[in-house]
């Protein structure tokens, strides 16, 4: 590496996987390696994407805080789930997608050498971001159980300390689907007062839960109201992933940091994007239509799950992924993918720097194949390995 900054960022896996597969062209691939998916965007943000075309107000630089109506939308978005209003004109902001908004956040929030808390296992691209903005990461396993993914909230709330900048949590995460809950952020609550700490909420997937469940949102709780900075985004929830359009919302003051930072990265966001995202949130639909759209991902990950009963699979709680243990298998997960891709024809990626643990799984993303080509899972993980 030419640059020190660069020395502990490996790649996330996932590029190559994909760039492999979209090389050998062949349909009969699965695709279980990137978090895409074929549902389609809802109806409303592709007719706003369309008229767009045609405003020039849209093919614009301005304004650079983003577009009036999407951060209302965002605004209100956020209010509604975490339970407290926020203002649209001093405690949102847009951003290029929601991994912009992280690192704008964390570049506002995070001095070189301080910690930031994270699940483990967890994106590598969280943890990439973190220690571009100078962040150490500082990891809390979280627990594989029969019945999904758990991390003791003590646990949690013990690992932050004095040097800890910020807590950077994601529910459901992402790749193990753990879902987070209140007796995770009344814990955190006291931790992140004692300490001066933030807590970054990434909200991506807040409401893709398979326990038909509202989210639990860290601001609503008192103790971190104040402290909470939630990052959403319309990649995941809205299926509008080449849009590239997220929201960042917090206290007004240190949202005024967040958008100096903006200015410094990227700038601005997709200006023909930004107002059909805020059709897509305002919708009369808009709750009705994400509930649709996990029931048929949840679906997907319930015929994973049984094409794999016989395998180490740990199952999720939400959001498009889950993990297989390779251990048992006695493969590494590198391993076990270069062999579902060659004798199989599956593209699945290893977790090698996703978190300390990652290094033992490998991910299987349900939300961009239908449950019919899903069926043959089995079949294929046996002609790879028996």
């Amino acid at each position: 590496m030419t640059v020190s900054r660069l020395r502990d960022i490996p790649g996330i896996g996932v590029d190559l996987v994909g760039d492999a597969a979209d090389a050998v062209a062949d349909p009969d691939f699965l695709r279980l390696e990137n978090l895409d998916t074929d549902l389609r965007p809802p109806a409303v943000a592709v007719t706003a994407t369309r008229a767009a075309i045609e405003d020039d107000a849209a093919n614009s630089y301005l304004p650079f805080q983003g577009q009036r109506s999407l951060r209302a939308a965002a605004a209100a978005h956020v209010s509604r789930i975490a339970g407290r209003r926020y203002d649209p004109d001093t405690e949102c902001v847009s951003v290029a997608g929601g991994l912009n908004g992280i690192l704008n956040t964390l570049l506002a929030t995070v001095e070189p050498g301080q910690e930031v808390v994270l699940v483990d296992p967890i994106y590598a691209g969280l943890v990439n971001r973190v220690r571009l903005a100078g962040g150490v990461p500082r990891f809390v396993p979280a627990k594989p159980t029969t019945t999904g993914w758990v991390v003791d909230p003590e646990r949690l709330a013990g690992a932050v300390g004095a040097n800890t900048a910020a807590v950077l949590m994601m529910g459901p995460a992402m790749p193990s689907g753990l879902v987070l809950d209140a007796e995770h952020w009344a814990a955190l609550s006291a931790a992140c007062g004692r300490h001066d700490a933030w807590l970054i909420y990434d909200a991506a997937m807040e409401r893709i839960r398979f326990d038909g469940l509202r989210p639990s949102h860290p601001a609503a709780h008192d103790g971190l109201a104040r402290r909470t900075i939630t990052v959403g985004s319309a990649s995941k929830e809205l299926r509008l992933i080449g849009w590239r359009v997220g929201w960042v919302v917090a206290p007004a003051a240190i949202l005024a940091d967040i958008k100096l930072v903006g200015m410094a990265n990227v700038v601005c966001q997709v200006g023909l994007a930004q107002g059909a995202v805020a059709a897509a949130l305002d919708a009369p639909d808009a709750e009705a239509d994400v509930v649709a759209a996990t029931q048929r991902w949840q679906r997907r990950c319930e015929m994973v799950l049984q094409q794999l009963s016989d395998y180490p699979v740990v199952r999720p709680h939400g959001g498009w992924s889950l993990l297989v243990d390779t251990r048992p298998l006695g493969l590494t997960p590198a391993a076990l993918a270069g062999l579902l891709f060659d004798r199989a024809k599956v593209a699945a990626a290893a977790m090698d720097g996703w978190g300390p643990s990652g290094a033992h799984y490998l991910r299987i993303v349900f939300a961009n194949e239908p449950v019919d080509r899903l069926s043959g899972l089995a079949d294929r993980f046996r002609q790879a390995i028996g």
